[in-house]
């Protein structure tokens, strides 16, 4: 099935369904209802339905899926079986951070350099990653066949990284600035608000 057929936000949703099944792999049972997806994520059960539906078909009355093939629709749904080729824009401590973690690569994506404002090239990590000036950006991301951008930089600068990226071919973005950004409909975009995670996490402590 074609991901891009999918809904944007639908889309968003799929790796939590994925995790959650296989999290909850080790249960002896070989199917699972969108109702036991619904409600170990605390989602409404008729949006989990139209997401799994967009994606899988409809499940079997009173048995729901199976689960080994639910896991497989949703992989290949999101690309899992191709490796997508990443860049990371903004070399921070969590910048670095995300371009030292190895396990992006098990759901399909392989954060394959950094890049920053720096003119040194620059190596990190155990994984031998590079982290290069952003000039060099543009002729990387079309010699790798780059797809996905990852923002890593201040809200002031994350727009022109923004277009940068676009320019350069990118088709997704994961903005980590806490900005709205302004960029053609065509590419996919995935806002993190790390502020707002950790506000909501607060506001549930001793409720």
């Amino acid at each position: 099935m074609n991901g891009y057929s999918i809904p944007k936000a639908t889309l968003g949703r799929l790796p939590l369904y994925l995790e959650y099944l296989k999290r909850s792999a080790d249960s002896n049972s070989l199917t699972i209802s969108a109702t036991a997806i619904a409600k170990g994520l605390s989602l409404g059960d008729v949006q989990v339905r139209k997401d799994l539906a967009a994606v899988s078909g409809a499940g079997k009355p009173k048995i729901g899926y199976e689960r080994d093939k639910l896991v497989a629709d949703i992989e290949n749904c999101l690309g899992y079986e191709k490796i997508t080729n990443a860049v990371l824009v903004g070399a921070g401590k969590l910048g670095r951070a995300l371009l030292e973690y190895d396990g992006f690569e098990e759901f399909g994506v392989k954060i394959i350099a950094g890049f920053d404002c720096n003119d040194r090239e620059l190596q990190v990590g155990k994984n031998g990653k590079k982290i290069l000036p952003v000039k060099k950006l543009g002729s990387f991301c079309k010699e790798h066949n780059v797809k996905l951008g990852v923002i890593t930089v201040g809200q002031g600068s994350a727009q022109d990284v923004c277009d940068l990226l676009v320019e350069s071919g990118i088709e997704a973005i994961w903005n980590f600035a806490p900005c709205a950004l302004k960029l053609p409909s065509r590419i996919l975009l995935k806002q993190e608000n790390l502020a707002l995670s950790l506000a909501y996490l607060n506001s549930r402590i001793g409720k």
